[in-house]
């Protein structure tokens, strides 16, 4: 695909998008978020960990009400139906580890395309803004699934109905997202982060993503099953071997990964 509102680029086994609508403040628009569903679909093939992060100040600021005459007239059912649903179905789908590098405000579907990652690191600096009442929707773009088991009802509830700011540092102590950095250690430690994905057991990895996913839908015997499936597949694997050797040898492990 021919990237026009996102950069791609693959470096050491990490695939980096960035949102590239700077002076928008990387507001989703239709052509964005098919190139993010591309973008996370060629990285699951082609990395062993993908980052999103954003151009400039923000992260995302969530849907371009410009965009195709948004507003009153557009029809929401559709566009979630047929553009973020794909979008944020390859980025849960993702089968390498996903992480979201919040560099600034993320707000609406930008919040919530963040918490679709399985990793959430965001600057200090940084708010999440579940902004929807303050135009009379709700929460969408995977908001109402993510933010109840992140943060609890309690605080799902609140952010949603308010419409408040919530600062990295009060995501960060309510579970809401991974960790809050202070600005200038930022982008070093999220790359170090995606450094050690990329250099670990990606097989482990998606199993990793598949039990913890799919908890929420299985009964304690169910998961108990799943997991003795999944670590069956693990423990017959390459990387377990590697892991195996390098622990009794007092070494770095060194992981085959793809």
């Amino acid at each position: 695909m021919d990237y026009q509102t996102i950069t791609y680029e693959v470096s050491e086994g990490v695939a980096l998008i960035t949102m590239n609508r700077a002076d928008k403040y990387n507001a989703l628009t239709t052509q964005m978020r098919a190139e993010i569903q591309h973008a996370f679909t060629a990285g699951g093939q082609e990395a062993r960990v993908v980052v999103i992060t954003g151009a400039g100040k923000a992260f995302c600021s969530g849907q371009d009400l410009g965009d195709s005459g948004a507003g009153s007239s557009i029809d929401l059912e559709r566009m979630l139906r047929d553009e973020y649903a794909p979008m944020l179905q390859a980025i849960t789908e993702c089968p390498v580890p996903t992480i979201a590098a919040v560099n600034g405000p993320a707000a609406g579907a930008g919040a919530n395309l963040a918490l679709a990652t399985d990793v959430v690191f965001a600057t200090q600096s940084a708010y999440f803004l579940q902004a929807f009442t303050r135009i009379g929707l709700i929460p969408d773009a995977g908001g109402t699934y993510a933010m109840p088991r992140q943060m609890g009802m309690a605080k799902a509830m609140g952010a949603a109905l308010f419409a408040d700011k919530i600062s990295a540092d009060q995501a960060d102590e309510w579970g809401m997202i991974w960790k809050a950095v202070p600005d200038h250690e930022f982008n070093a430690h999220w790359s170090e982060r995606a450094a050690h994905l990329a250099a670990g057991p990606t097989a482990a990895y998606a199993s990793v993503k598949k039990v913890i996913r799919d908890s929420w839908n299985n009964s304690f015997e169910d998961q108990l099953n799943l997991e003795a499936r999944e670590q069956g597949k693990c423990g017959k694997s390459r990387d377990f071997q590697e892991g195996v050797l390098a622990f009794m040898g007092k070494r770095a492990a060194h992981f085959e990964g793809r």
